[in-house]
């Protein structure tokens, strides 16, 4: 992995996932510029990582920055990154239309990598879901089923939502025209060339995504198991040290891959 000294800043850095890039990290000889954290302030009980003031302070000091935390404050973390001209990987899930027209706008100033996973399986299973979507008719029906951990919050995962945009994209339609979720009472049958989500909550469970399609008489089935966070924290720390060089503009992990 390259990136050896590049200066990471963690948005979000006592959540899950923060805590998780910062080990990744360290592991990979990069320097930890510091964190933000709402109500926190000093530095990071157990791990030391210093917690900045306000999110620009933090952008000023670090190479690239990497954010988990929360859709509410998507726009203060662009804003500093603008203002300080750095990079960023956004990995927060749950994001709206409005949000990403944030990101759209801000892409012409600084280099900005949004994605709904960061890991590296996940993106190269978008890539066959695309390539299946465009081979494959609409009368091969499209479901996704996910699971999460209890305590995740939005829903369908944005993982589910990146693999039903990969598989739209491969069939040349809009996502947003032809999503069923929520199926529940007296739905009448499945609407031809749809793309259908399931989402299942429960334990502890980092992320489980499974892609079917389905035609007369036969079935294709891939999946995806996560069996621990530092899966996507290493896929966020790569993504990282691929954007530090990047012009302004929209990327996503595709071209981390080389997809």
């Amino acid at each position: 992995m390259t990136g050896i000294g590049l200066g990471i800043g963690i948005f979000g850095a006592a959540g899950r996932m923060g805590r998780a890039i910062a080990t990744v990290a360290g592991e990979a000889g990069m320097t930890l510029a510091g964190g933000t954290e709402r109500n926190m302030d000093g530095a990071l009980p157990d791990t030391g990582l210093p917690l900045f003031p306000d999110p620009l302070a933090l952008a000023q000091a670090s190479d690239v920055l990497i954010d988990f935390s929360s859709p509410a404050a998507l726009a203060g973390h662009l804003d500093a990154c603008i203002a300080a001209r750095k990079p960023i990987v956004i990995g927060t899930t749950g994001l709206e239309p409005e949000h990403h027209a944030l990101i759209d706008r801000a892409a012409g100033q600084i280099a900005i990598l949004q994605t709904g996973n960061t890991s590296l399986g996940v993106n190269l299973l978008a890539a066959l879901v695309e390539e299946a979507g465009r081979r494959l008719g609409d009368d091969w029906d499209i479901e996704i089923v996910e699971m999460h951990h209890r305590h995740k919050v939005d829903a369908p995962s944005g993982t589910a939502l990146l693999l039903g945009e990969a598989a739209a994209l491969g069939r040349g339609i809009a996502l947003a025209d032809h999503s069923e979720r929520g199926r529940d009472g007296i739905t009448g049958a499945r609407g031809v060339g749809t793309i259908g989500f399931a989402s299942l909550r429960g334990g502890s469970v980092a992320g489980d995504h499974q892609v079917i399609l389905a035609t007369e008489g036969e079935r294709i089935e891939i999946a995806h198991r996560a069996e621990n966070r530092m899966i996507f924290a290493r896929g966020a720390i790569k993504a990282a040290a691929w954007l530090k060089d990047q012009a302004p503009g929209r990327y996503d992990m595709k071209a981390v891959l080389g997809l």
